[in-house]
């Protein structure tokens, strides 16, 4: 049987079509604008097409060896970061599940506080350099080794297994460790999927670090690389001097984005993919 369409459905799609439109159009503007000549581009009217086509963006970009420093650090940052913060958050998680922890509500107590209160930027930055992380690529990440939020969410999927897991477990002679490990972990890829990408991402779209607790080019993040090119409307060092007058500062800039954009267009289809074959092997597992 065919279904009908009606009025509501039509309007539906319409509104769908038009939310589409408005949120792909940003980065369909970026790109024309990466591949179109500079100078061409400020006389305006690039809109829709590219009008004069060029590589010199991305020319100008790749040949600045900042870019990828950015890269290297980025990359590096998200991969180690997450890794990091999803062991040391699900292990706490994993003990904030249990019923016979010891001083449990102590702990909930002291950590619910500090989702909701902070010491500030400046006490904070002042640790910093107490403990020898400014100027260190270390500041990426024990900051965000843990996050309360993540550990609710990941402790309330703890939680939810069966318990006889665990006591089978332990009747085995399994200890807390081997539990979390190899029992509770390859139980939870769901959440630790989600959870993952909510770190990668943050880490990949951080700059306030290296805003605030760097200053060596070095240790510069591709994050703070684009801001930098945006705000400063400067020209990468190194430019080919046969492509000065094919490119400004603000075609520089979409290039950049475009290139920092890539790898999370390229890597998330992927991510989703384990993400949704975790949530169903945990759904059924659970």
């Amino acid at each position: 049987m065919k279904q009908k369409i009606n009025a509501f459905d039509i309007l539906n799609y319409t509104i769908l079509a038009l939310f589409v439109v408005i949120t792909l159009y940003p980065f369909w503007y970026v790109i024309i604008g990466s591949f179109n000549d500079g100078l061409d581009y400020e006389l305006g009217g690039v809109w829709l097409i590219i009008r004069k086509f060029t590589f010199a963006n991305y020319i100008a970009v790749f040949n600045d060896n900042l870019l990828w420093i950015a890269f290297k650090n980025t990359i590096l940052r998200t991969v180690i970061g997450t890794i990091v913060a999803l062991i040391f958050t699900s292990m706490v998680a994993y003990a904030m599940s249990r019923r016979e922890l010891k001083h449990k509500s102590f702990f909930r107590t002291v950590n619910m506080f500090t989702m909701f209160f902070s010491g500030g930027l400046v006490p904070f930055y002042l640790l910093v350099n107490i403990i020898g992380l400014y100027n260190n690529f270390l500041v990426y990440i024990l900051p965000m080794m843990y996050s309360v939020y993540n550990m609710i969410v990941i402790s309330s999927f703890f939680r939810n297994l069966p318990e006889e897991i665990r006591e089978s477990a332990v009747m085995d002679g399994a200890r807390e460790w081997t539990i979390w490990l190899k029992i509770y972990m390859p139980l939870s890829k769901a959440v630790l999927a989600t959870v993952g990408l909510w770190i990668a991402v943050g880490h990949w779209n951080g700059y306030m670090a290296t805003l605030l607790y760097t200053d060596k080019e070095s240790l510069i993040t591709l994050q703070y690389y684009l801001m930098r090119v945006i705000k400063d409307a400067a020209m990468p060092d190194g430019i080919d001097s046969g492509i000065v007058g094919q490119v400004t500062s603000k075609t520089i800039s979409y290039a950049a984005i475009v290139i920092a954009t890539i790898p999370i267009v390229c890597l998330y289809p992927l991510i989703q993919g384990q993400f949704a074959k975790g949530a169903v092997v945990g759904s059924i597992k659970g």
